[in-house]
């Protein structure tokens, strides 16, 4: 009810101000239709209908509902988004120099942190169009809904005094696209005096803030259409805002030519500032504050023996998933393959899934178990050479080869566009340089060796030329737990 009360005074005043002062046959199109008193009054019903709706369908979060029983509004467990400026795939560096520069730093993050992080907020205050660029379960929606939810409050966060309207563009399914119909349809359902007209003169006032979630959601075969349509659209309507977002393999594979005018922008990874304010979010219930949930979360994950969970929480997906966990559980699991394996999915088929995403299959018959098959060979062939990081064409190969193998595939299949897919649609694999990927995490690697390894029966052998390397620890300690479920 708050935000209802502070929104309405918030953006009441640009719904009026779009209504009454926009002048020409605009405006006489919603005088003629009312008289000021009617017209005034339906405005700040549809306001008042507007705010609700959003907070209905943008401010619940309910991720994985097989764990999560609840939808938990957006502002009891957001964390500060930091933004690093997107420099593209821009370092040109040999293998080697990669797997040198990585064990330099001593930490297991393959990820880029050295750049410099940004308030989210604050970027999209300055930024009159800004394309947010990230991997899958990073937090690029939940971002763009917070924006719009700043947007609506009287005092909030983004200054521009404009009305908020936020596209999912996976709804662009069909080859007619029409993004100010789109738009008119939100204000026409919330009973807006005259939607059509209303919509025009607001984004001749440049009076809109269009958020556009979900760029690489768009089924392939509308992806050019739906580019054109909105480059023309934002020329058109150039004083309003847009924010946008894509996932980042997508985005570079069109060389980032999709909107000049915007500035692209990567969400960072979370660090430790961030994960403990998503956890003392999470757990903000007056049963765990007296029970200090929180604080004794934090200091298990920080625990030298949970570094690799800890990893896995840099990811918003990814912690959300161990905070549900712990949540039932208060204890992380003492297997950790189980919990790596659940993450895996996750990121496999689950996250699709719930978000309705609509995907070509990789290639027939590849499902997400063959898919796992293929990356532990990947991370085994990899660790075992202690290499990290490695070439596309080797990946490129392995997978015509596995395909050729398991499914058949002829042999000229392309792989590198298999490949591709695997980087937009799971970001399992990210490319770190130019034509040279890694592992989105060492644990996601780790975890596939053992699975490789349980797999194919080879504990024997990889014990007896491993057993004291400390690089294989968690290797064995997720052989551990998979040979367990095995029966063994």
């Amino acid at each position: 009810m708050a935000l209802l009360e502070s929104a309405i005074g918030g953006i009441a005043v640009s719904v009026l101000d779009t209504a009454f002062k926009a002048g020409g046959a605009v405006a006489k199109q919603i005088k003629g239709a009312y008289d000021e008193t009617q017209a005034t009054q339906k405005a700040l019903t549809a306001v008042h209908n507007y705010v609700q709706r959003y907070e209905k369908r943008h401010c619940q979060v309910k991720v994985m509902p097989g764990l999560m029983k609840e939808p938990l509004p957006l502002e009891d467990i957001y964390t500060a988004v930091k933004l690093l400026d997107d420099d593209g795939i821009g370092a040109f560096l040999g293998v080697d120099a990669l797997e040198d520069t990585y064990r330099a730093k001593g930490r297991r993050s393959f990820g880029r942190n050295n750049g410099k992080r940004q308030d989210g907020i604050s970027v999209a205050n300055a930024e009159s169009y800004l394309m947010v660029l990230g991997g899958p379960g990073i937090g690029k929606s939940t971002f763009l809904r917070k924006i719009g939810l700043e947007a609506l409050k009287k005092d909030g966060q983004i200054e521009r005094g404009c009305i908020p309207v936020l596209i999912e563009l996976k709804e662009f399914r069909d080859a007619t696209i029409d993004l100010k119909q789109k738009l008119v349809a939100e204000f026409e359902t919330c009973g807006f005096p005259a939607a059509e007209a209303f919509t025009e003169a607001a984004l001749k006032q440049g009076k809109l803030l269009v958020l556009l979630d979900g760029l690489d959601e768009v089924p392939i075969r509308n992806l050019n259409t739906v580019i054109e349509h909105i480059r023309h659209f934002v020329d058109a309507y150039s004083r309003n805002s847009f924010v946008a977002s894509c996932r980042i393999a997508a985005y570079r594979s069109s060389q980032g030519a999709y909107f000049p005018r915007f500035t692209d922008v990567t969400l960072a990874e979370f660090d430790d500032e961030q994960i403990e304010q998503f956890i003392r979010c999470w757990f903000r219930s007056e049963l765990d504050q007296q029970a200090g949930t929180a604080e004794n979360y934090w200091e298990l994950l920080k625990k030298h023996e949970n570094q690799a969970a800890k990893e896995l929480a840099q990811t918003p997906l990814l912690l959300t998933f161990l905070c549900l966990v712990y949540d039932r559980q208060q204890m992380l699991p003492t297997q950790r393959s189980t919990l790596y394996g659940k993450a895996l999915d996750i990121l496999l088929s689950e996250w699709s899934m719930q978000k309705r995403l609509e995907h070509n299959p990789i290639y027939e018959g590849f499902h997400p178990n063959l898919e796992k098959v293929l990356l532990a060979q990947i991370a085994y062939d990899s660790f075992e050479q202690d290499q990290l990081f490695f070439l596309k064409d080797d990946i490129v190969n392995y997978i015509g080869e596995f395909l050729t193998d398991m499914l058949d595939a002829p042999k000229h299949l392309n792989g590198a566009a298999v490949l591709g897919a695997i980087e937009r649609q799971q970001g399992i694999l990210v490319e770190r340089a130019t034509d040279i990927y890694s592992f989105s995490h060492l644990t996601l690697q780790e975890y596939l060796t053992a699975f490789h390894i349980v797999e194919n029966r080879i504990e024997d052998k990889t014990v007896n030329i491993h057993l004291t390397d400390e690089r294989w620890r968690e290797v064995f300690l997720n052989m551990v737990g998979l040979a367990g479920n095995r029966g063994i």
